[in-house]
């Protein structure tokens, strides 16, 4: 505002506090002046023991000021935004004169011990963990406070911390209150809230009886306000273009008489149910949101909601925070089978299945082998595994392996075999801690690749990396938080045909760049043998499928049929059969009419010749996003279906579940093959319209560990119809 050289103009303030019983001159105060085009002069003062000082401020021309007076230890922003002492001085007061002298300014009991604790000092102390309880380094966890006023919602960030190795972590802010309402209402940036509309629109809707409110606006406006208002649905005001939040009391006091009492949205504390000066909120009111960069992409661990809030904090605040499963953790060794005792093996997981969930396997069922959920009649039992199955596992503490391999057999142990070198898959793990080498504290990734070493195809232990990498930081100030405990990515497709075999574990140690000491390692435990026990059913999609090429099965590029019998599915002939048994064909594409008596029969396959089907289904979709399930409707009838492409269905399903628990079928096997669907026609076709039979059908097999029933293919077949 003045350049100190130039300077001609100076203003003169004095201030007085004499009037403050037994005052102590314990704070600094600052004298802020803004000019009307922004520019600021600020000047600080110690009063004297009597409660007197006084500033001078100097410009180069007489300008009018807003002056703010408070404590030195707010800043400027905060002085001219928080309701402190206020003093405007027009250019007009100046007249003729270089200097410029104002009366004393008395500072009131109120504000000077307001001052000493309008601005306090909160401290959040908390972890950040897995569901398990395991730590989550690295993390940035940041505090964010939340106001909402009817349905759009305010986060201000506040200040951010980074985790620990123990997860932990540690925020602290300064918090003022006291702002003018415009001024805290223009530094807040407002969102439409998804989860604050969900509660308030049918209010809305109900018990207002505005069925039909325009959008909501993604900012807030009075909009809907003034259609509550309305009389005769007559505005009785003039729209306003932006909020005026000094106008909010006046506007609730209109509201309040015309809304529903509803003590649900009043207990959310929702304006205008819920009184709301935000501005002078002393304590803050928080949510978290929580990040982490592990694997190269930063993803959110913990995302709090405006309705997560966590109201009026104490000045210290201790939370924990548990995020979601795409968070790396540093695991704990809480589990005996996660750290087993003695010279043994254990292999605990394919893919994040325990080996306990699959038959064949320590803890498990004995029938089903090398099945997930073993005899388990439902749609998720006896579960085989495709493409690629980490394999995961560990070594007793007294054991000494530096480097391992896997064996297989297909014969039930009695002869093993080496695994073929493209099947034994390397990986990753990544610690969190300083890099090795000498770097930054982060996240690092370290590979551990498959080599041939004396003729032997095997990959580092984690155990003999670490031995000959820094050994004492391990645990310490180092710390493994992804594939921790995985041993190998077993490539199965395109290698091993389907059956079930079993995987051991080979270890040996190393003596001057030479294996030594093979080992079947034992079961942790028992006296046997480590392994793992797991059937296979890998597909071909394409050439080589063995998938019939009849223009009637049509395949491939052009169609949403998938070239492959594992499984298959095909629409046969879909029929109308009329009250005389006579029947009208209706063709791909085709016309036809029904009446009220007509049947409609539909022949048709879903079948997997491995007998591993999970469930298929059968929908009519029409019209503008409707869709009727032929299967669940009154007087469905399934039946096998004799001479189709493929054997009749001996148990009709539709479900692993029911042909298992209600139709015969013995573990681990469901062929399903062809059916004869018969539904009353009117019930399927409700309406005059173009009609596309959809089927699907879906496989139970586990691949590159998805659960959602990868293997799948549908078949589809369109056709009018006229009731």
């Amino acid at each position: 505002m003045s350049d100190k050289g130039k300077a001609r103009f100076s203003l003169e303030v004095p201030l007085d506090a004499s009037e403050i019983e037994d005052f102590k001159p314990e704070k600094k105060l600052k004298v802020v002046a803004e000019a009307r085009d922004g520019s600021r002069e600020t000047e600080t003062v110690q009063l004297n023991k009597q409660g007197q000082g006084k500033v001078k401020l100097t410009f180069d021309r007489p300008v009018s000021l807003r002056m703010a007076i408070g404590p030195a230890d707010a800043s400027d922003e905060e002085l001219l935004g928080l309701q402190t002492i206020n003093i405007e001085v027009s250019a007009q007061q100046w007249g003729n004169k270089g200097e410029l002298v104002l009366p004393a300014v008395k500072i009131s009991p109120f504000y000077w011990h307001w001052w000493l604790r309008w601005c306090r000092t909160f401290t959040i102390r908390g972890r950040v963990v897995c569901p398990d309880g395991s730590p989550v380094p690295g993390a940035k966890v940041c505090a964010f406070d939340v106001d909402y006023w009817w349905w759009w919602c305010s986060r201000q960030e506040i200040a951010c911390d980074e985790t620990d190795a123990t997860g932990a972590f540690e925020i602290r802010f300064r918090w003022c209150c006291g702002w003018w309402p415009w001024w805290w209402w223009r530094r807040r940036n407002w969102l439409l809230d998804p989860a604050l509309l969900e509660r308030l629109m049918p209010v809305v809707q109900r018990d207002l009886g505005i069925v039909d409110p325009a959008p909501p606006s993604p900012r807030p406006n009075f909009a809907l306000f003034d259609r509550i208002l309305a009389e005769d649905n007559v505005l009785t005001r003039e729209p306003a273009e932006r909020v005026n939040p000094a106008a909010l009391d006046k506007l609730r006091a209109e509201l309040l008489p015309r809304l529903p009492a509803a003590p649900e949205i009043a207990g959310l504390r929702i304006w205008p149910w819920w009184p709301w000066h935000p501005w002078w909120d002393c304590t803050p009111d928080i949510i978290f949101n929580v990040t982490q960069r592990c694997l190269g992409e930063e993803k959110i661990i913990v995302q709090e909601g405006c309705l997560d809030t966590r109201w009026n904090v104490p000045t210290t605040l201790d939370v924990t925070l548990v995020a979601s499963d795409e968070a790396c953790c540093i695991p704990q060794c809480t589990d005996p089978q996660d750290c087993p005792e003695g010279n043994c093996a254990l292999i605990t997981h394919a893919c994040n299945d325990p080996i306990f969930t699959i038959g064949g396997n320590p803890g498990a069922a004995a029938g089903s082998i090398g099945y997930r959920n073993p005899g388990i009649a439902a749609t998720h039992g006896d579960r085989p595994y495709a493409g690629v199955v980490p394999v995961h596992g560990v070594f007793g503490d007294l054991v000494v392996v530096d480097y391992y391999e896997f064996e297989w057999s297909d014969n039930s142990g009695i002869t093993w075999n080496t695994l073929p070198p493209a099947a034994a898959g390397g990986f990753s793990r990544v610690y969190w801690g300083p890099q090795l080498g000498g770097g930054p504290v982060g996240f690092h990734a370290v590979p551990f690749s498959f080599s041939t070493i004396d003729g032997q195809r095997v990959v580092e232990s984690r155990e003999h990396f670490e031995s000959n990498n820094d050994p004492l930081s391990w645990g310490i100030t180092r710390f493994w938080v992804t594939n921790v405990n995985l041993l190998m990515r077993w490539l199965t497709e395109g290698i091993f045909n389907d059956g079930t075999y079993q995987l051991r574990i080979v270890s040996w140690q190393e003596m001057g760049g030479n294996l030594q000491n093979r080992t079947v390692l034992p079961l942790c435990n028992t006296t046997q043998d480590n392994g793992l026990a797991l059937t296979l059913d890998n597909r071909i999609v394409g050439p080589g499928s063995g998938h019939p090429t009849a223009p009637d099965h049509p395949c491939g590029s052009g169609t949403v049929h998938l070239c492959t019998t594992e499984p298959d599915t095909d629409i046969i002939a879909v029929a109308i059969v009329h009250p005389d048994n006579s029947t009208s064909d209706v063709g791909a594409c085709g016309n036809q009419s029904i009446g009220t008596a007509d049947t409609l029969r539909v022949d048709f396959m879903a079948h997997d010749p491995d007998g591993h089907l999970a469930y298929y289904s059968l929908v009519a979709t029409y019209g503008e996003n409707l869709a009727n399930n032929l299967l669940a409707l009154p007087g469905a009838v399934l039946t096998p279906l004799p001479g189709g492409p493929v054997p009749p269905a001996v148990q009709v399903g539709p479900t692993y579940g029911l042909a298992r628990s209600a139709q015969g079928a013995v573990a681990p096997t469901w062929h399903g093959g062809a059916l004869r669907l018969e539904v009353p026609a009117h019930q399927a076709f409700p309406v005059t319209c173009c009609y596309q039979l959809e089927l699907r059908a879906f496989k139970r097999t586990i691949a590159n560990c998805a659960e959602n029933y990868p293997h799948r293919n549908r078949s589809e077949f369109s056709f009018g119809i006229t009731v």
